[in-house]
């Protein structure tokens, strides 16, 4: 298991810090957690990684009404997905996150993936995002087997 913690002191800080996370959780596929309050940094973080796999990072947005974005990149694809406002197991099956996760060149990054066990038992890493002292800073602790 890999464990490391890593602070930012502003968004571009975290842009920049997001390709040493991305390179944490690779090799692909892998299903990874995104945990942290609303605000804390969550697609900020996804879109360095975006930047990283050379995909167009100006398209990277929340998907929390739409539920699902993804960047392809020259190697590498980014699925990510929101789960904040779903409610039960069964709207889950809608989405096919077992079919995003088959690509073997796939990062699976999952907002609000702790709501639901299913999806927190098939995860391969967690980065906890919380804010810090000042207000743009940020702390990352990375977890991934």
């Amino acid at each position: 298991m890999i464990e490391k913690r890593l602070k930012t002191r502003s968004v571009n800080g975290t842009l920049a810090l997001a390709e040493t996370i991305l390179e944490l959780a690779l090799p692909t596929p892998r299903l990874v957690l995104l945990t942290g309050e609303m605000g804390a940094g969550k697609t900020t973080l996804v879109r360095g990684m975006a930047r990283a796999i050379s995909a167009a990072e100006d398209e990277v947005s929340s998907p929390t009404f739409t539920l699902v974005h993804t960047y392809h990149g020259a190697k590498r694809t980014i699925h990510h997905l929101d789960l904040y406002r779903l409610e039960r197991e069964e709207e889950l099956l809608q989405l096919g996150i077992e079919e995003l996760e088959s690509d073997p060149d796939a990062l699976v990054l999952v907002e609000w993936g702790e709501k639901f066990a299913s999806v927190a038992q098939r995860a391969r890493g967690q980065v906890l995002l919380s804010r810090g002292e000042e207000e743009e800073e940020r702390w990352f602790f990375v977890q991934m087997v």
